[in-house]
C-alpha cells in the first residue's frame, strides 16, 4: 500500500518519467504524421523535388521534434534548481543547433527547386548556369551566416560566456577587430566570393583558361573555384586570383567559338582545291560544325612556303576541339594523296661543282 501511495504521489519521480515518455511519444507521432503526409504528397506530384525535401528534412525533424518536446516535461525532473537550470540551458543550446541544421537543409531544398526550374543540360544554358552559380554562392554565404548565428546564440545561453556570444554576434569591439585583422586574407576571399557571385566573371560550366590550364568550372564556393581540366585533374583557384589576375573565359556571353588550323605548304599548293576540300569536310560533320563560319586563306609567305589558315566555328569548345583535329587530319591526308608536291620541302641550290 505504501508503494502504491508513493507511485500515486504527484511529486514522485515516476510521474516525471511518465511525462517525458508521453512527450517523446507525442513527438514521434507528429514526426510520423509529417513524414507520411510528405510521402503521400510526393507520390501525387511525381517531381523529384519532393523526394529531395523528404530526404533532406527527415534527419533534422527526427531529432528536433523529440528534443523540443522534452521542454514540456523539463520542469517535472526530480532535480534541484541549479541542476535544472543547467539542463534547460543545454536543452536550449541543442534546440538552437538543430534549428540551424534544419535551416541549412531547407536551403539545400530551395537550391534544388531553383536548379529544377533552370535546366543547365540544354544546349543554350547561359541563363541557367548564371542562376545556378548565384544560388550555389548565396547558399554557401547563408549557410556560413546561419552557423555563425547559431554559435553566437548558443554562447549567449550561458551566463559565463554570454558576452563572448554577444561580441561574436555583433562582430564589434577590440576582439572583433583583432580577429578580423588576423583573418584578413580569409575575409578578403569571402568578399571576393560575394563579388564573383554578383558580377559573375565566371559561372558554373564555363570554359576557362586559368594559369595556363584549360578546363571547365566545376564548382564555385565562397572562397575558391574548382576547375576540371581536360585530363580530369582539378585545379583549385582562390577567388582573389579570379578577381586580380587576367584569365580567358570562352563562354562569357555565348558558348559558340571560332577556331583555326594552320598549315605550312609549298608554293605549288592549289589553294582553291584545298578550300573546296575544307568545305566538303565541314559539310560532312553536321554534329561538330554549326554552319556559321568557315574559310581558308593564305595568311603568310616565307622562304619555306606559304602559311594557309583554315577557319571554322562550333557550338562549344569541346566540339570545336574535335572539329579542329578532324580538319587537320583530313586536310593533311588530302594534300598528301592528291598533291604530294604541295607538301613543304627544303630547296637547295649547289653552285661551283665542276662537271666530272
Amino acid at each position: 500500500m505504501d508503494t502504491l501511495t508513493k507511485w500515486l504521489d504527484p511529486d514522485s519521480p515516476a510521474w516525471s518519467l511518465v511525462g517525458m515518455a508521453v512527450a517523446l511519444a507525442f513527438a514521434i507521432i507528429i514526426y510520423r504524421i509529417i513524414v507520411a503526409a510528405f510521402a503521400r504528397w510526393s507520390r501525387r506530384t511525381g517531381t523529384p523535388v519532393d523526394d529531395v525535401a523528404i530526404r533532406q528534412l527527415r534527419g533534422p525533424l527526427f531529432w528536433l521534434l523529440p528534443v523540443a518536446s522534452l521542454a514540456l516535461a523539463a520542469d517535472l525532473l526530480p532535480v534541484g534548481e541549479g541542476t535544472l537550470a543547467v539542463v534547460q540551458q543545454a536543452h536550449t543550446a541543442l534546440v538552437i543547433l538543430l534549428v540551424a541544421w534544419l535551416a541549412v537543409r531547407l536551403l539545400k531544398v530551395v537550391e534544388v527547386v531553383v536548379r529544377q526550374r533552370f535546366d543547365a543540360t540544354v544546349e543554350d544554358n547561359l541563363q541557367a548556369r548564371a542562376v545556378h552559380t548565384q544560388v550555389r554562392a548565396f547558399r554557401n554565404i547563408v549557410t556560413f551566416v546561419i552557423g555563425l548565428l547559431a554559435v553566437a546564440f548558443v554562447l549567449m545561453t550561458f551566463d559565463g560566456i554570454r558576452q563572448l556570444g554577444v561580441g561574436l554576434l555583433a562582430s564589434a569591439g577590440v576582439a572583433g577587430m583583432a580577429i578580423g585583422f588576423a583573418a584578413q586574407r580569409s575575409v578578403a576571399a569571402v568578399i571576393a566570393g560575394i563579388q564573383v557571385a554578383l558580377t559573375q566573371p565566371v559561372r558554373v560550366d564555363d570554359v576557362v583558361i586559368v594559369e595556363g590550364e584549360w578546363g571547365r568550372v566545376e564548382e564555385i564556393t565562397l572562397t575558391y573555384v574548382v576547375i576540371r581540366t581536360w585530363d580530369l585533374r582539378r585545379l583549385i583557384v582562390p577567388m582573389t586570383t579570379i578577381l586580380e589576375r587576367p584569365f580567358q573565359n570562352w563562354t562569357r556571353t555565348s558558348a559558340d567559338l571560332l577556331g583555326t588550323v594552320t598549315f605550312t605548304l609549298d608554293y605549288q599548293t592549289p589553294v582553291d582545291e584545298v578550300r573546296d576540300e575544307l568545305k566538303r569536310i565541314l559539310d560532312d560533320q553536321p554534329e561538330l560544325w554549326d554552319g556559321e563560319a568557315w574559310g581558308l586563306q593564305v595568311t603568310d609567305t616565307s622562304d619555306h612556303g606559304v602559311t594557309v589558315r583554315a577557319l571554322m566555328s562550333a557550338a562549344d569548345s569541346g566540339k570545336l576541339w574535335d572539329l579542329r583535329c578532324l580538319v587537320r587530319e583530313k586536310l593533311v591526308a588530302f594534300v598528301a594523296e592528291r598533291y604530294p608536291a604541295a607538301l613543304p620541302r627544303v630547296r637547295a641550290e649547289v653552285e661551283g661543282l665542276e662537271a666530272a
